[in-house]
């Protein structure tokens, strides 16, 4: 007797049990669970851009959010961590180097890095694989609430940068943890970055409904309503 289920029953069955198991894999797994979410994340975004992941946006995202121009980054070290697969830093041409650093670094190959002239390394934020004062610029946008440990984070982003070198961080504060944003961030948590840095510039904006925040960031809307969830961002100074 045949027991297998037909077709017609099989895909809506298998549908359910992998929805069904989702917290389990997520509460024994959560590492493994939030990389898959975020390659599947990317992955449909990839499938929905047509095969090709956009990067034109990012320049002023360097830049002009911090009061800087391409003239600062010419011959400078520069590593962006959590860079996702756009080519962050594709648009730096004038960089003597540019290092992608993301955990996914070697499947985002697959969704078209390989083709970028920036190079990625796949390695986590909490053990940077790169000798200490390395890099003249650190980048980290909309990224440091995706780490498993925002103070090992914190420790190594201060070894990797040289002195004199400049930090540039954006990151959604006071939101809920979730299972891709494991770590609830405040503005006094982003004092941990003290004494080694001080902060040169910094502004704070709020959520806007639609959940864009490189634009929000660029336009500084909305306003940012204390103790609210928003976005701080900063620049600073590596003593």
């Amino acid at each position: 007797m045949n027991t297998s289920l037909p077709k017609q029953t099989a895909g809506p069955v298998l549908r359910f049990w992998k929805k069904a198991m989702q917290p389990v894999f997520l509460a024994m797994f959560p590492k493994a669970y939030k990389q898959r979410s975020e390659f599947s994340y990317w992955s449909g975004r990839f499938e929905a851009e047509h095969g090709t992941l956009s990067n034109t946006h990012y320049e002023p995202l360097f830049t002009t959010v911090y009061g800087l121009t391409r003239e600062d980054y010419r011959g400078k070290r520069v590593i962006d961590i959590g860079c996702g697969p756009r080519g962050s830093l594709e648009w730096a041409t004038m960089a003597a180097e540019r290092v992608g650093l993301d955990p996914l670094a070697g499947k985002y190959l697959r969704l078209g890095a390989s083709g970028h002239s920036m190079r990625y390394v796949q390695a986590p934020s909490e053990h940077i694989p790169f000798a200490n004062g390395k890099f003249d610029i650190v980048t980290c946008l909309n990224a440091l609430d995706h780490v498993d440990d925002f103070p090992q984070t914190v420790a190594e982003i201060k070894r990797i940068t040289a002195s004199g070198g400049i930090f540039l961080v954006s990151v959604e504060i006071n939101h809920p943890p979730s299972s891709t944003e494991p770590i609830t961030i405040s503005e006094q948590d982003m004092t941990l970055f003290s004494p080694e840095f001080t902060t040169l510039t910094s502004f704070k904006v709020g959520t806007p409904l639609d959940h864009d925040l490189h634009r929000a960031v660029v336009s500084r809307q909305p306003p940012h309503l204390a103790g609210m969830p928003g976005v701080y961002v900063a620049m600073m100074r590596r003593v």
